[in-house]
């Protein structure tokens, strides 16, 4: 560990807030050069909990304070006046530590998106590379993917009948089968790769973060609560953070970078005095600098929920139920790695497009063989698959704002769900596309039965409705401190992911995405933050 200087001077080259998928890649890649002192600080704890490495833990993490911040939206008007449970780890790792471990890129053109903004080294052929270089990726280096890096990416080591008969039924309605999604084209029907190593979940934790611990530059602090950073003459001087009660004055002598999250970083900034000026003012907070769109523009993947039960085939609600097969499913995962105790949230997906009209997929499936009302919650007691689908590139946009100066409170997490009249039109196509998926004749053997939104509701109007019933979160929220061109009023950071206005700040996480990608998010945030290292670093030199 760094060697501590007395409190009210100890300094550090760089401070990274937040230890979660993001701060573990940035706490790796600036300690590499051992003339750089390093200091992370994490407000979770260790990964010392047995469920954040066998991976079906999700189901006993997400939902439990020990694991989970236990966020809650604002009511939600395009969820018929619902408010959702907003999981975020709270651990090294984040949620990378309890989420789906999905390995997915997005899409090309997202990237290309981006360029296209004006945000030069964020097209698809700029990113790749940073993607192959954390990959250590089961099918070894290739054009497209990487070997030897600290993201490992594995085939799921256990497969279900019904899954496969849902992936022939997709190849029956017009989706194909393909080989890998992560080829800047993710069309087509395949299991999802994960972030797994022989049967144990690989969170960012375990591939970046440990391996570094070792490094006398590097410190890592957990249980620390950052109240603000601290801004001298138009710069990032440091934090200040309460630990056991006392309040800690940490300085940068290189930067703050804010990793914290779509939800944390927005908070940070405004509680330090950064953001709009009406939202600082009613939560009794003076500006430091003004950047309306601190807190807007978010986004997220909203996935509808629909739920079919089905006969004569295993699934995880029945197998779950007999506590010979439980006991079974221990034995399997202790001796061999293998079985349910491996499964991701979802194993098959499917990308597919709600209309003709769109270029590339909108819409992507997570197909898991079980269902429940929500995580969190026992599993049905019948044989059922959830035929989950989201909109990849929602039109509707949120927001993330603080209402007090308590830097413990939870701030106000509006996403605005359904909003607009396409994200609706497009929540109705997709549940019109799960049953036309589910009436495929490789299902039939299978007996489905539409448990959920029930096939009594038909007209778009109340299909839309049923949307806004069964419409959760999957955990994607990103874009609240977006990146943008100078001349944009609304972006926080540049195409450097330098905070406007403020020397020495920079952010690299989830909310620095001016679009949402479409797919999983942690990988590409985990990409963002070997960008932001790289860049850091070459600024240091100049």
């Amino acid at each position: 560990m760094a060697t501590a200087l007395p409190a009210e001077e100890e300094q550090f080259d760089y401070i990274v807030v937040g230890a979660g998928s993001a701060g573990c890649v940035l706490a790796n890649r600036l300690s590499a050069d051992s003339s750089n002192r390093v200091l992370l600080l994490e407000a979770g704890g260790r990964d010392n909990w047995i469920w954040y490495h066998i991976p079906v833990g999700y189901l006993f993490a997400i939902g439990n304070p020990r694991a989970d911040w236990m966020f809650r939206t604002a009511p939600e008007a395009g969820l018929n006046g619902r408010a959702l449970a907003y999981p975020r780890g709270k651990v090294v790792g984040g949620c990378s530590a309890i989420n789906a471990m999905i390995y997915m890129r997005g899409q090309a053109a997202d990237y290309d998106g981006w360029r296209q903004l004006g945000l030069q080294g964020w097209g698809w052929d700029d990113v790749l590379p940073l993607f192959k270089k954390q990959e250590d990726h089961f099918r070894g280096a290739s054009s497209l993917h990487g070997a030897g890096g600290e993201w490992r990416v594995e085939e799921p080591r256990i497969h279900w009948p019904i899954l496969d008969a849902v992936k022939d039924a997709a190849n029956q309605i017009g989706i194909p089968e393909v080989r890998d999604f992560n080829t800047g084209d993710n069309s087509g029907a395949a299991y999802f790769d994960v972030n797994q190593k022989r049967g144990r979940r690989w969170s960012a934790a375990r591939g970046f973060l440990k391996p570094a611990l070792s490094r006398a530059n590097l410190a890592l602090r957990t249980g620390v609560h950052v109240k603000k950073i601290s801004v001298e003459n138009g710069r990032a001087a440091g934090v200040v953070y309460q630990r056991d009660g006392a309040e800690i004055f940490v300085r940068a002598g290189g930067a703050v970078i804010l990793s914290a999250g779509a939800i944390g970083t927005p908070q940070m900034l405004e509680l330090s005095g950064i953001g709009d000026p009406a939202v600082l003012a009613r939560a009794g907070i003076g500006v430091v600098r003004a950047r309306p769109g601190v807190g807007e523009n978010l986004q997220d993947h909203l996935q509808i929920r629909p739920i079919y039960k089905v006969s004569n085939t295993p699934t995880l609600n029945v197998e779950y139920q007999s506590l010979l097969k439980r006991a079974k499913m221990g034995i399997d995962y202790a001796l061999f790695r293998r079985g349910p105790l491996t499964m991701a949230p979802s194993q098959l997906g499917i990308f597919a497009k709600s209309d003709a009209g769109f270029a590339t997929p909108n819409l992507q499936f997570h197909i898991q063989p079980l269902s429940l009302d929500k995580f969190g919650e026992p599993m049905h007691p019948f044989g059922a698959i959830t035929v989950s689908v989201c909109n990849l590139r929602p039109t509707s946009r949120g927001s993330v704002h603080i209402d007090s100066h308590d830097f413990q409170r939870q701030p106000v997490i509006a996403p605005s769900y359904l909003a607009t009249e396409d994200d609706r039109q497009v929540a109705v196509d997709a549940i019109k596309l799960a049953r036309k998926l589910c009436a495929a004749p490789a299902l039939k053997p299978f007996l489905p039965e539409e448990f959920r939104p029930g096939t009594e509701i038909v007209s778009d109007r109340d299909l839309a409705r049923a949307a806004g019933d069964l419409g959760t979160t999957i955990f994607h929220p990103v874009g609240t401190a977006k990146m943008g061109r100078s001349d944009d009023v609304q972006a926080v950071v540049d195409e450097r992911l330098r905070v406007f206005g403020l020397d020495g700040l920079r952010i690299a996480d989830a909310s620095v995405m001016p679009r949402i990608t479409s797919g999983n998010t942690n990988s590409p945030t985990m990409m963002i933050a070997e960008k932001a290292a790289m860049m850091i670093l070459e600024d240091a030199r100049r």
